[in-house]
């Protein structure tokens, strides 16, 4: 089983996203899930983006390496938006990473110096998100997928952008199941559990 560090989005550690990492427990794997905001959640995206612009990326990215640095070097991390920033930089920086999840976000690989070999990597958004499409992270991500060659991109039919929130009305359950049994399947990979 793997061992999951998950980052949450800019709205906080809502409810959806526990419910989220329950999934992942209930399938056997160990998530560990920072609270990045200590406590406050956010009813919009405008707000909570609010609040990390007033701590600063800088902040939020720190805040994401000090939660891994006593946890075991072999992690798999996953990020929602926001926390896709931590979860790829200690994807690509730190040793021992055994792949990541992007959901809803992606930067360029080389803003942390390039995707490492034979890490894997899903990243999964929806094909008409404006903010996932709009914004730059759907090339980010095709060209992770190109550049990797162990990372694959995943699109769903849609325009919400944290639709793998169930406390949120952005939420999609159809494409957080499919979503869900993908992440599962790549939790299972031999990389990821040492055989």
């Amino acid at each position: 089983m793997a061992e999951v560090l998950l980052f949450h989005h800019a709205q906080g550690l809502t409810p959806g996203i526990t419910a989220f990492a329950e999934r992942l427990r209930d399938a056997g794997h160990t998530v560990h899930l920072p609270d990045l905001f200590d406590g406050r959640t956010f009813d919009t995206l405008d707000a909570g983006m609010a609040h990390v612009e007033g701590l600063g990326f800088g902040e939020v990215l720190e805040r994401g390496t000090r939660a891994a640095g006593p946890l075991p070097a072999e992690l798999f991390y996953l990020g929602f938006s926001l926390g896709v920033l931590p979860a790829q930089k200690l994807a690509q920086t730190r040793p021992g990473a055994q792949g990541a999840v992007l959901c809803y976000s992606c930067v360029p690989s080389s803003e942390f110096g390039g995707w490492p070999a034979g890490v894997p990597a899903q990243v999964h958004g929806m094909d008409h998100d404006p903010v996932f499409v709009g914004e730059g992270d759907l090339e980010a991500a095709r060209a992770l997928v190109a550049e990797s060659g162990t990372a694959e991109l995943f699109l769903y039919p849609g325009d919400q952008h944290y639709f793998a929130d169930s406390s949120l009305p952005s939420y999609d359950p159809a494409a957080t199941e499919l979503m869900t049994a993908r992440i599962l399947e790549l939790l299972g990979h031999p990389l990821m559990t040492g055989a």
